[in-house]
């Protein structure tokens, strides 16, 4: 028996072209899931506040409600027996990128912290509760792929950002760090002007 549950591309996929292709191609491969529902949608505030409702009154809060706010991601619904959900998730690895398996997803494109790729539900239970509560501000109604497998050739800088990251996080030459992650992020995305900058204000943030 399958079960909803909710998936999204956070922004640090979502935005950098190369690494969103192949987050993409990993689920298209994959036998034990079925997705029912996928598109682009700007979340707004009160629904990932409710969301992450558990988060509430931890410093980084108001951090993580514009980061998932700030722009357009990719949300979808997907089918998994209960057993098939635990699979992907252990494929997807730890929550936080330093402590992710070897070979896992996070492991392999995320960058540091909470900055790990993909939101998945983590059981049957939390699956419901989620696409239902999706479901009052967004229609899936079918998938809907745009441009998520047109990488372009996008350079993908995984390893040095996430060296730059510890660098910034620490303060070891924080400005600098800084100037070379924003020209880096740039290179990987198609993003330009005031998107660009909210990008760089929820990516910068997520390593203060």
């Amino acid at each position: 028996m399958t079960t909803p549950a909710l998936l999204i591309f956070k922004p640090d996929v979502a935005y950098r072209r190369a690494v969103r292709a192949e987050i993409w191609r990993w689920l298209q491969s994959r036998d034990d899931l079925k997705l029912t529902g996928l598109r682009w949608f700007h979340a707004p505030r009160e629904l990932i506040e409710q969301h992450y409702d558990f988060l509430q009154g931890k410093p980084f809060f108001p951090w993580l409600v514009d980061f998932m706010s700030a722009l357009p991601v990719v949300v979808a619904e997907l089918e998994a027996a209960p057993a098939d959900l635990e699979r992907i998730r252990h494929d997807l690895g730890e929550t936080q990128i330093q402590k992710a398996r070897p070979g896992s997803v996070r492991e392999r494109y995320g960058i540091y912290g909470g900055v790990n790729c993909l939101h998945l539900s983590d059981s049957a239970e939390s699956g419901r509760k989620e696409t239902e509560l999706w479901s009052r501000y967004i229609t899936f109604d079918g998938v809907q792929p745009d441009h998520l497998a047109e990488s372009a050739h996008a350079p993908d800088h995984t390893y040095r950002l996430r060296s730059l990251a510890a660098q910034y996080s620490a303060g070891i030459h924080r400005d600098l760090a800084a100037d070379a992650i924003l020209s880096l992020l740039q290179e990987e995305t198609d993003l330009g002007g005031l998107e660009f900058q909210a990008y760089s204000r929820i990516m910068l943030g997520a390593f203060d």
